[in-house]
């Protein structure tokens, strides 16, 4: 049987159900690198620029991981997946960039999916990405067609407010080392790239931390994409970027639909697209709401300590918001 390896970074976090489906239905077996631990984030930094955001580097380490386990490795081209917008440059370029990199490689399976001009793209990539393991044009597209009702299940589960981890029961394994716990019924929303939000290596388990205070956490999986595209145009142009369409339209419905109790945005050091991606999100949080924002950079060598400190402190200051609304300031 053949084994096709997919590392386990990026927008794995967002096309892991539809990828994998679809290997599984041409017959292959499916190899996922680790999950994001010390070593494969020193592996990844070890062989990649030093300019190149955390993600990119944890990603690195992940094709390295996945050496001699597997016949193929699938390295999506990822330029679009929206009409009309495109990809972060490093995201679409980091197959080019382990190629020059990494010098022992399998076969890549080196698909491009773009959507920009028509979604019907997707049905060319999926023929072109199963034409490395059969020539078998209608079992690819009945492959393709099971593999994306899967996957547009779980995207209609993760809408009604299920977390993702909460849907796969495999996302965050780490232990806890917050002890105090708490009953609130507050509610965060927690902003960012599907790889920071769902790696709990990256985000040091920002999610789990949050849900061991006792609080609710909505992600941008559980807003509406066409509504967030749709509120996006009161700017004077679209924005070129996916994700920019996501955290803004996102953070309108956000407000609008009111019972937030505060918003963390997590973000990448040297991150280009957040750099002004948040910039419009807590500009519009501050202008049209009083709900509290903080933003969090993550790098390679961020301290958990400090990290949990600013945690634990947005919390509170959330928590008592709530009993001392005069007395407590809205921003932070």
């Amino acid at each position: 049987m053949v084994k096709v390896g997919i590392p386990r970074g990026l927008y794995y976090y967002k096309y892991s159900t539809l990828w994998e489906n679809f290997f599984t239905e041409l017959g292959a077996e499916i190899v996922i690198s680790d999950k994001t631990n010390k070593n494969i984030l020193l592996e990844g930094a070890s062989k990649c620029v030093s300019e190149a955001c955390l993600p990119i580097k944890a990603y690195y380490g992940h094709v390295i991981n996945l050496l001699g386990k597997a016949d193929y490795i699938f390295l999506p081209r990822l330029t679009s997946i929206s009409q009309k917008q495109y990809i972060c440059p490093e995201v679409a370029g980091v197959q080019d960039m382990i190629r020059n990199s990494v010098k022992v490689l399998p076969r890549i399976i080196d698909t491009e999916i773009n959507l920009r001009k028509s979604e019907k793209n997707s049905w060319k990539a999926a023929l072109y990405t199963g034409g490395f393991l059969t020539n078998d044009k209608e079992k690819i597209k009945n492959a393709y067609k099971n593999a994306l009702g899967a996957y547009r299940n779980e995207r209609q589960v993760m809408k009604s407010g299920v977390l993702m981890d909460e849907f796969k029961q495999e996302i965050g394994s780490m232990p806890l080392r917050v002890i105090q716990k708490r009953s609130t019924n507050i509610t965060v929303a927690v902003l960012g790239h599907c790889y920071t939000v769902y790696d709990t290596f990256i985000n040091m388990e920002l999610i789990r931390k949050l849900k061991d205070y006792g609080i609710g956490v909505v992600t941008l999986d559980m807003l509406d994409y066409q509504e967030s595209k749709q509120r996006s145009r009161e700017l004077d142009k679209m924005l070129f970027w996916d994700y920019g369409t996501r955290a803004y339209g996102g953070t309108i419905q956000l407000i609008e639909n009111g019972g937030i109790d505060g918003v963390i945005a997590i973000t990448s050091f040297g991150c280009g697209v957040d750099s002004f991606v948040i910039e419009l999100v807590e500009k519009k949080i501050r202008s049209e709401s009083d709900i509290p924002f903080m933003k969090l950079v993550l790098d390679e060598h961020s301290a958990e300590a400090g990290f949990c400190t600013r945690l634990e402190a947005f919390v509170d200051m959330i928590i008592r918001r709530g009993s001392y609304e005069n007395n407590v300031s809205s921003f932070r």
